[in-house]
C-alpha cells in the first residue's frame, strides 16, 4: 500500500539519503516501495544539536539513515549512559529508545527520541525558572 506525502511549500525531505526541497506549492505524492525518509520536522541537524538529548535524537537519525548503522548505535549507548549519568530522571525514556534501537525499529526510535528533546526543554525551561520569594529551598 503506497504511503502519501503532502510536503509544504520549501519543505525539505530525505529518502534513502537523498536531501529533497519541494518548491513554492504544497504537493502529494505517492511513495510505492519501501524507502528511509524523514520529513524536516524529524531532522536536527549538527548545528542545531547543541543539548545532550537533541545530539542522541541526531544519532538516532544517522542510525536510522546509516546502511550499516554499528557504529551509530554504538555512540547512541555511550550517550545515553552519560545523559543518565548526569540526569537521572532521563532513565526511563533512554531504556524505552534503546529497548527499540536493540529490536532495530529504528523510526520508533527516532519518535521516542523528539519527546526525550521536549522533555529536555521542559526540565531546562523548569529550571530556569526563577523562584518564587519565600519558596522553600
Amino acid at each position: 500500500m503506497p504511503l502519501r506525502l503532502e510536503l509544504k511549500p520549501f519543505e525539505r525531505l530525505i529518502i534513502n539519503g537523498a536531501l529533497i526541497r519541494n518548491g513554492d506549492r504544497r504537493s502529494t505524492f505517492l511513495i510505492e516501495t519501501q524507502c528511509k525518509f524523514l520529513r524536516e520536522s524529524e531532522i536536527i541537524t549538527e548545528s542545531e544539536a547543541d543539548t545532550a538529548c537533541k545530539q542522541i535524537h541526531l544519532t538516532l537519525t544517522v542510525i536510522y539513515l546509516a546502511d550499516d548503522p554499528a557504529s551509530g548505535i554504538d555512540l547512541f549507548f555511550r550517550q545515553a549512559a552519560e545523559l543518565i549519568r548526569l540526569a537521572p530522571a532521563a532513565a526511563p525514556q533512554i531504556a524505552a529508545i534503546a529497548e527499540a534501537v536493540e529490536a532495530g525499529t529504528f523510526y520508533p526510535a527516532i519518535k521516542l527520541g523528539r519527546k526525550l528533546v521536549e522533555w529536555e526543554g521542559a526540565a531546562l525551561a523548569a529550571a530556569a525558572k526563577p523562584r518564587e520569594p519565600g519558596a522553600a529551598a
